[in-house]
Formats: C-alpha cells, structure tokens, sequence
C-alpha cells in the first residue's frame, strides 16, 4: 500500500513541476527456464520445473526532474541458483523521484550509489547474479564548486523483496586538486567516506548498536602514468556465520587497495595490490556467510582475470575477505595482487601483416599470515606467508591476418584451493592445478554472414580430469544468430558431455534467445562477483526490450 501512495505522489509531483516536454523510456527483461531431469548428471528437476524472472522499468525524465519504478515478478519461481526469498513473488520493487540543478540534486525512494572502489560502500544490480541491493530512502549530492562533490545518504537495504531492519547512513566527498594547486599536466584529486550502519542490540549492550566505516583515497593521473590508493577500516564487530553468531567479541576491520597503471601508444602496464582483514560489511550483522549476495554493503569483487570461454572459467577465484573461527579452518582474509601487460606490435611482423596484440596476465592471492589464540582472539602480519588462496598465469595473442579473418590464442595455468572453487573449508581438501589452451578464429564471409569457432582442452590430474570444449556460431545475418557448444569432460568417470544450442535474434532494441542444454555446477563470476549454480539440464528463453 505504500508503494501505491507513493507512486501516486511521483506521478502527480512530476506533471505539477515540470515545465519541459516529458521523455519517458523503460525496458522490459525475461529470463525463464524449463528444467527436466536427467540421470547422467544426477539432476532431478523440482517440482516447479518452470521458472521465470521477469523486470519492468519505466521513467520519466524532464531539464530537473527523473522518476521511475520497477515492477519484479519471480513466477512460480526464480531461475535455479537465486535467492530463495524472491520465490513466487511480484510486486513494484523501486521507485523513486529525482530533483536537480546546477548546485544540487535530491533522491527521494530507490537508489545506487557507491562510494570510491566501493570497499565500505557500494548498492548495484546485477540481475545475472541475482543481485539487487539497493537503498530506500533519501539521497542529497551538492556540488558547491566545480572541483568539489559531496554526498549524503540515510536508508535501509533491500533483502530480496523486503528492506532490513537495519538503518544506513553516509557521507562521502570528492575534491579535484587542480585548480587549488594549479596543476597543469597532472590530475589529482582525493576523497574521504563513512558508513555507519545502526542495528538495535536487543538489550545486549555487548553487542554495539552502531558500526561505521572509514575510507580514504587519492587519485593521481599525470603524463602516462596512473595511480590510486584507497584505504578503509572498520569499527569493531561481532562476527557471524549464516545468521549465528560466533562470539560476543568485537574485532575490526582494514582494507588497502593500490593500483598502478603506465601506458602509452601500443604498451600498456597495471598494477593493483589489495589486502582485506575481516572485511566483509553488511546491513546485517548475522548476515555473515550468506550465498546469496544479500544484504553487502562492501564491494570486493575478486581482482583475477575475467575468464570468458567454455574452460578458462571452470576453476575461478572467489575473493575470500571473511575472518572465519571454528574447528575446522582459521583465517583472517586475504592479500595478493593482480598484473596485466598489454603490447601491440607494428603492422608486418613475424606475426603477421596487421598489428599483433599480445595481453600478460599473472595474479596469486593467499591468506594473511595469522595465529590464533585460545580466547579467540588473534595477531596479524601485514602480508606474512599465508596459505596459497589461488594463483593464474594467462597469455593471450590476439592477431587479424587480413580483412576477413582473426584469431584469438588463450593458454591459463591455474592452481586454485579445492575449497573455493567447489565449496567447503580452505587448506584442507588441497590444490587443484589445471592448465587450459584456446584458439579462437573469426570468418567474415564475402556475403555478410559470420562465423566463429573456438576448440578448448584442459588439462588437469586433480578434480574431474580432462575436458575438452568446442563450440560453433554462425551468424546468418546482422540480426540471427545460431550456435553450438559441448564441454565434454572425457576424463572424469561419466565422460559427461555439458552440450548447448541455441540462437538469436535482435532487432533495433529487441532481443531475444533460446537454447538447450545442460548446465555444469561450480561458481560464475560476472564482474569479479560469485555465486554457485547447481547441475541443471532444460530449456532457456532470454527476452530484453527497450523504448
């Protein structure tokens, strides 16, 4: 009841106010599947083997003023794999109204917002990952000069289609030095963050009512040169472990984050070096160890290489910021850093007539080097030697041999901890260590028509063995698409084949695709953000439209 008052009162505020010619566009997004058993990957569909997630979004926009609404409806169920709350569920999710001018602008209702890198601060959407955490509430950003930026924020957080009982505050500026320093060829700006999260204690006064977050940042591009350092920490907290409590005693938090990048006309260099002790924050404080991506307020999405063929991406990283004590592991978060090197050669080279573009990749992330105590508490070395999380070489060579044909040479050599990538305690289960090729060849042909194939093997003693992966589009014309893929796992005891096919077909602003086929179980990762999929075997019916 609620949401209809106030979409009543957005409609008639923004007819009364607005003096320009309205602009209203939206868009609308299906995604369904229809699951059914199948005995070779030991998948029996549920009983509500149809499944569909479905968003529309209108808004209205004039010179000041930006409304909109979100209608969600997950029926009879959400897809496999999202959160279980949003089962069987419609209703208008987000709604809000938006007033500007030159100074300022005012948010009243739903709204995203992130606050640097987002270590203490960062609400988004991504519906691939089932994510939605958006803040109800009122937002305020001023801008008293060109070269300052302040933003003010008080809200609850969405948890699926109900809002925590939670209160969010923040506070957040930006300030570009330039003109203050009268900086010439160098841009430089700094910034500062809270976050302050207010929960009642239910008359535990042991157990504080307010926890905030502290960031700070700095910004420094100058010639070919690029370089950020953010840093955050974390009033102390309880901490939890899928809504139970661990203890009563309080432990805080730090975050450090460096990037370092150099480029230049065909080379390219970047840097980025992160530690993360205890620095998982939500807006709840039982929230620790959900699945689901539900109630985080931080953002520390895994800095790896974002892998996108059929291989590459079975054995991925998930960033492991948590401080976890029980009796089976202890750690306390994670460090480690990513690097990526990019070079293009001049046209005629040993590799062929146009330029040649070579990507160098290496990251490695473990834990940080702790001991624990019997009072549960415990002492920390900045890095230390601690126990190896994950750890990637990547090398791609990417070449056009003429006006018609390109292709693409991927190899990764990984060693991941068995308990990220298939769930379960870490330094326990031991390491998998896998080694993954790729070639990939795009044809355009002389009629306008595409194709594209990609063979992919990967080599691996541990886990499920040897997998070999081919895949096949063609693309008929500039609106039809069809393809086929098989990631057949010939090593593993049931030689498994994880076949698809499908196509699509997209016009103006309209999309859509459908495919069969089977699903392998593991983490996806969009973004550097995770969550698990279970084995499914079905039909998949993917529709976008805007206006």
């Amino acid at each position: 009841m609620k949401n209809i008052f106030f979409i009543i009162f957005l409609f008639f505020f923004t007819i009364i106010y607005s003096q320009d010619q309205p602009y209203i566009y939206g868009s609308f997004e299906s995604n369904s599947q229809l699951l059914q058993d199948d005995e070779s990957i030991g998948f029996l569909s549920p009983e509500d083997n149809f499944r569909s997630n479905n968003y529309f979004q209108i808004n209205y926009q004039t010179n000041n003023i930006l409304a909109g609404i979100q209608y969600e409806g997950y029926l009879p169920s959400s897809l496999l794999g999202f959160y279980p709350e949003l089962d069987n569920q419609n209703k208008i999710t987000n709604y809000f109204i938006k007033v500007q001018n030159e100074k300022s602008d005012v948010t009243v209702g739903s709204f995203y917002e992130q606050f640097g890198n987002g270590l203490i601060f960062r609400s988004w959407e991504d519906r691939q990952l089932g994510i939605n955490n958006a803040i109800k509430g009122v937002r305020l950003k001023y801008y008293p000069s060109d070269d300052i930026e302040l933003t003010a924020l008080v809200g609850q957080q969405r948890d699926g289609f109900n809002y925590t009982e939670s209160t969010m505050q923040g506070l957040n500026t930006e300030i570009s030095l330039n003109q203050m320093l009268n900086l010439k060829d160098t841009d430089l700006s700094i910034g500062t963050s809270i976050v302050n999260r207010y929960q009642e204690n239910g008359s535990n006064d042991s157990i504080p009512s307010n926890v905030s977050a502290y960031g700070g940042r700095l910004n420094m591009y100058s010639g070919n040169f690029s370089l950020s350092i953010e840093g955050a920490i974390k009033d102390p907290d309880v901490i939890a472990n899928e809504n139970t409590l661990v203890s009563n005693r309080l432990y805080d938090g730090t975050a450090l984050q460096v990037d370092f990048g150099y480029s230049k006309k065909g080379i390219g260099l970047n840097t980025t070096f992160r530690r993360l002790e205890n620095f998982n924050f939500y807006s709840d404080r039982l929230a620790e160890g959900n699945i689901y991506n539900q109630k985080t307020l931080s953002f520390t999405p895994t800095l790896s290489k974002q892998q996108d063929y059929l291989l590459t991406n079975i054995y991925v990283y998930n960033s492991q910021p948590r401080l976890v004590m029980n009796s089976i592991e202890k750690r306390s978060g994670e460090v480690g850093f990513q690097n990526d090197f990019y070079y293009t050669f001049e046209k005629d080279n040993f590799l062929g007539k146009y330029k040649t573009k070579i990507a160098f990749n290496f990251s490695y992330w473990s834990g940080i080097e702790s001991t624990f105590n019997e009072d549960n508490s415990y002492n920390v070395k900045f890095i230390g030697n601690g126990p190896r999380y994950y750890r990637d070489l990547n090398l791609e060579i990417k070449n056009r041999w003429n006006s018609k044909l390109r292709t693409a040479i991927t190899f990764l050599d990984v060693i991941v901890d068995k308990g990220i990538t298939l769930g379960g305690p870490l330094g326990v289960q031991g390491d998998i260590k896998a080694k993954v090729g790729v070639i990939e060849a795009n044809y355009l042909h002389a009629n306008g028509k595409s194709s594209r194939g990609v063979i992919q093997h990967l080599w691996t003693k541990n886990d499920r063995k040897n997998w070999l992966g081919l895949v096949y589009e063609y693309g008929i014309s500039s609106t039809v698409n069809l393809f086929v893929s098989d990631g057949w796992n010939y090593g593993g005891a049931d030689k498994v084949h994880y076949y698809n096919l499908g196509g699509s077909y997209s016009k103006n602003s309209t999309r859509i695709s459908l495919n069969y086929g089977r699903q392998r179980g593991g983490l996806i990762c969009i973004g550097g953000v995770c969550r698990f999929v279970p084995e499914s075997n079905g039909f998949n019916l993917n529709l976008t439209h805007s206006f």
